[in-house]
């Protein structure tokens, strides 16, 4: 019987799927290279524009402060530039962009080391990056980078926008949550126009105002995660008494990622509405996250209305149940979180006592981007809170020591 050169069907349909497997498997790494070398590409294209912009900065401020003192001589100077160099090198050099790098080089004059920055091939010399298929997130603590000092996840408009942040120290802190967390520039807009530094800062002690503008945001207790107030203002809702609370959550849902972003490091969605059974009782729990740091769940309650002693006792409810049915070895006590327009101080801390600093909070949220006189009223209030909190609590240790 003559042997037969074909293939059989299922052996051939075999040897193609192999073949297509296998290409693309290759697709896939070939593609992950070259999106990779485009990223790196536009990295050093971007770190490259940084360091010509701050070196021309350097130079207009060394120019002007060669002992011309005539009124008016940095004015024309940067005209007569401004006018040279668009007929070079074509538009971009605007009086107000010189103005901008000048006031880029006074405002990070380490950005550069000295020595290299008198290099004539400085911005030849600056280092390479590794290419990687992802920007890179590693540790601040983990590198020796500070901020002040030239970083490649920068770009010129990632600068531009942090020459607006007047203090030094809340400008360091948004260059260092700019490189953590990957900011775009539109995300580094809003948290600065959202005050994120002075929310964060306003419970913060000396030491630990200057750990958050040397280190950015740490979580190390549940009340470094949260911040009052919460801005949502991405929503786009207007402050209205008709707002109800299923419009607040499927806005939010609607908006999960900035959402997220907003309520920092470490948060994970894990469901809406959740249902709990209890002796055929049915009750739901507006959002549940798991804190990837803190090792938890956190439970979100939302409220359209000002807090109430039952909306705390509701919260503490769900916390309780979730600790004893739902929670897994591992996992660290359950936190509350009440999310209202408005709350008074004193309510919670009756009702809640001790589970105030402990697994329950209130955070108010606004609906628009807070004004410095806004921060600055809540700053004023948190602080008589805090000191009306501290002059009950010292006699109660007081009486508990003569007690013991």
């Amino acid at each position: 019987m003559p042997t037969s050169d074909k293939t059989p069907p299922r052996a051939a349909k075999t040897t193609r799927a192999k073949a297509a497997s296998s290409s693309n498997a290759l697709l896939a790494r070939v593609r992950e290279i070259l999106e990779a070398a485009r990223a790196g590409v536009a990295r050093t294209v971007n770190t490259t524009q940084v360091a010509a912009n701050w070196l021309i900065g350097r130079e207009i401020v060394e120019e002007e402060q060669r002992g011309q003192r005539r009124a008016g001589y940095g004015a024309k100077l940067l005209a007569e530039l401004s006018a040279r160099l668009n007929a070079e090198f074509g538009r971009g050099y605007s009086v107000d962009n010189l103005e901008a790098f000048r006031q880029f080089y006074l405002d990070y004059p380490q950005l550069i080391s000295e020595t290299a920055s008198r290099k004539s091939t400085v911005i030849r010399e600056l280092p390479a990056q590794p290419i990687s298929a992802t920007p890179s997130r590693k540790s601040i603590s983990e590198s020796d980078w500070l901020p002040g000092v030239l970083h490649p996840s920068l770009s010129w408009s990632h600068y531009r926008q942090l020459l607006r942040v007047a203090r030094m120290e809340a400008r360091a802190f948004y260059e260092i949550e700019a490189i953590r967390n990957a900011w775009s520039v539109r995300e580094l807009q809003r948290q600065a126009a959202s005050l994120l530094y002075d929310r964060l800062a306003k419970s913060k002690d000396k030491k630990g105002l200057m750990r958050l503008a040397t280190h950015g945001q740490e979580v190390a207790q549940p009340l470094d995660a949260l911040k009052d107030p919460m801005v949502i203002e991405f929503l786009g809702l207007p402050e209205s008494p008709r707002l109800v609370e299923s419009a607040l959550e499927q806005a939010l849902i609607d908006n999960l990622q900035t959402f997220l972003l907003e309520l920092g490091k470490g948060f994970a969605f894990v469901s809406r509405q959740e249902r709990i059974t209890i002796d055929g009782d049915h009750f739901y729990i507006d959002l549940v996250f798991y804190h990837a740091v803190l090792k938890c769940y956190v439970l979100i309650d939302l409220k359209v209305g000002k807090l109430t002693h039952a909306d705390l006792g509701q919260i503490q409810f769900y916390v309780n149940y979730y600790d004893r049915e739902r929670r897994t070895e591992g996992d660290n006590p359950t936190l509350g979180v009440i999310l209202c327009p408005d709350k008074n101080d004193a309510v919670v801390k009756y009702t809640l006592g001790e589970q105030q600093e402990r697994n329950i909070f209130a955070s108010r949220y606004q609906l628009h981007l807070p004004t410095e006189q806004e921060l600055e009223s809540e700053l004023r209030r948190e602080i008589r809170y805090l000191s009306v909190s501290e002059a009950v609590r010292v006699p109660a240790k007081k009486q508990a020591k003569r007690g013991a």
